[in-house]
């Protein structure tokens, strides 16, 4: 491969480590402890790259980075950090790294970034805005979120469209936001929609506006969504629930930049970019017939997914302590959070993702005078939120029904090793009996699936969202199960 390599940080087992693998592969490798050495070969023109911790002995790399790009524009500089966060994946693209890559990273991912910023033209160049880095709008140091962070840091000053799934609850619309509070739209308007929240015989009007006298009621001109989102960001968000004769509009939009209000004949250019949002399947909505495959392709530029909190598990005491900081921004007490506390919190479900966490601190916050959040506090609360799901619904064939004083405080674990307990008793020699995993799971599945259908009124599409399954996977396991599909009154 061939050039020389500038590796700059202060921990002597991540430089030997780097060194070594560059130069397996035949780069020069150089390295230092500090700033100031790294400063002094820049300026002296040596280096063809750049690697470099970001906290350093004697500087912060962040404040050294315009002066390299200044000096030596074509340079690539390749980012690393253990302060895992959303704004330093930000702070890095915006001084002209060439990418950023958490602590700990893949070597060999560093590797294949260094051959490809080594094989790039050196005229490549950068945007260096100037953007307002307080505050944090996203949380969590996971190496899902790490991912997240990276994409998002190279989206800022592109308008590419974006569209971000996942499950209710993880945070879509704050992603949006960010997407447009720190890019190159920053100064224009953001403007949100929801699909699933309009009529649809309206959602044509809302997005598009309409004319004086277009239809019934229509008393004079009203401006849509694209026209308010002139010049800045449009959130489309649950947008598999937009109708077809919407969906053929935005279609037009998207490959002709132009739209029609509604009962007008002139075309309106437009200029808004487009971020979507959905947490349902698009792919099965289009084998259904329910959304446009050409549309999907348009939408699905650069496809985004935020993970469910359980999948990062490791951001909850993160969440926590930034949700009681908001909390306490309020005029409520800030708390302490014990550490067993903490440790329960990582174990839960969180089926409400991130909004059910920061539903969870507030209450804490205004409702618990104590200054210190205990495990039993919270093993109470996350039951009393379980109760309702739990609660008056038949047992399964042939187990024990249990009586309507039963203590709901307890929790689902504390249940379930009581249960273990007897079962390992009653076998004899203490020992589990043959095919208790799938015996469990099976006691475990029927009443969470029975409960879930009876609060959704036998909707098993709802169904399968909450739950976070297949429609197809809901359906065999209520065959499976031999599950009596249950609907409450209305």
């Amino acid at each position: 491969m061939g050039g020389n390599i500038l590796v700059a940080d202060d921990d002597a087992a991540i430089r030997t480590v780097l060194s070594q693998a560059l130069t397996r592969v035949g780069y020069e490798v150089r390295t230092t402890g500090n700033v100031a050495t790294l400063w002094r070969w820049v300026q002296a023109g040596e280096g063809d790259l750049i690697i470099t911790d970001v906290v350093m002995p004697d500087d912060n790399a962040f404040e050294i980075l315009p002066r390299i790009k200044k000096l030596r524009p074509d340079l690539p500089i390749i980012v690393m950090s253990a302060q895992n966060t959303f704004m330093t994946a930000i702070k890095a693209s915006e001084r002209g790294a060439y990418d950023y890559l958490p602590k700990p990273f893949d070597l060999r991912e560093l590797v294949n970034i260094v051959g490809r910023a080594m094989s790039e033209p050196k005229t490549r160049t950068r945007p260096e805005p100037q953007v307002d880095l307080e505050g944090m709008p996203l949380v969590g140091r996971s190496p899902a979120m790490q991912e997240i962070y990276r994409v998002l840091a190279r989206l800022m000053q592109t308008d590419l469209t974006v569209m971000i799934t996942g499950e209710s609850g993880t945070g879509k619309e704050l992603v949006a936001r960010a997407l447009h509070d720190y890019g190159k739209r920053k100064s224009g308007p953001f403007v949100a929609i929801n699909m699933a929240a309009i009529p649809r015989d309206l959602i044509e009007s809302e997005l598009f506006g309409h004319e004086k006298g277009a239809f019934t009621g229509a008393n004079q001109r009203s401006a849509g969504r694209f026209e308010q989102a002139e010049g800045g960001t449009l959130f489309l968000d649950e947008i598999g629930d937009m109708p077809m004769e919407a969906q053929t509009r935005l279609l037009r939009v998207l490959q002709q930049g132009e739209y029609t209000t509604v009962g007008g004949r002139t075309p309106i250019k437009t200029n808004v970019r487009i971020v979507a949002a959905t947490n349902k399947d698009l792919r099965n909505l289009i084998h259904q017939g329910l959304f446009r495959e050409d549309l999907f392709f348009r939408l699905n530029v650069v496809p985004l997914r935020l993970p469910p909190l359980r999948e990062r598990a490791e951001d909850v005491p993160d969440l926590v302590y930034h949700f009681f900081a908001l909390a306490a921004s309020e005029g409520l007490p800030l708390k302490h959070v014990e550490q067993p506390a903490l440790e329960r919190l990582k174990r839960h479900r969180w089926p409400g993702n991130i909004r059910e966490l920061e539903n969870l601190v507030r209450r804490l916050a205004a409702l618990y005078p104590q200054e210190s959040i205990s495990e039993h506090l919270i093993e109470a609360e996350l039951s009393a939120e379980a109760a309702p799901f739990l609660s008056g619904f038949a047992p399964r064939p042939g187990g024990d029904e249990r009586g309507k004083d039963s203590d709901h405080t307890d929790s689902l674990a504390s249940a379930v090793e009581r249960h273990l307990n007897e079962l390992f008793r009653a076998h004899g020699d203490g020992l589990p009996p043959p095919g208790i995993y799938h015996r469990v799971l099976r006691e475990l599945e029927y009443p969470l699936i029975s409960a879930v259908l009876a609060v959704t009124r036998g909707n098993q599409i709802k169904a399968a969202e909450l739950l976070g399954l297949n429609r197809n996977t809901l359906r065999k396991k209520v065959k499976d199960l031999d599950i009596k599909l249950m609907r409450l009154p209305r």
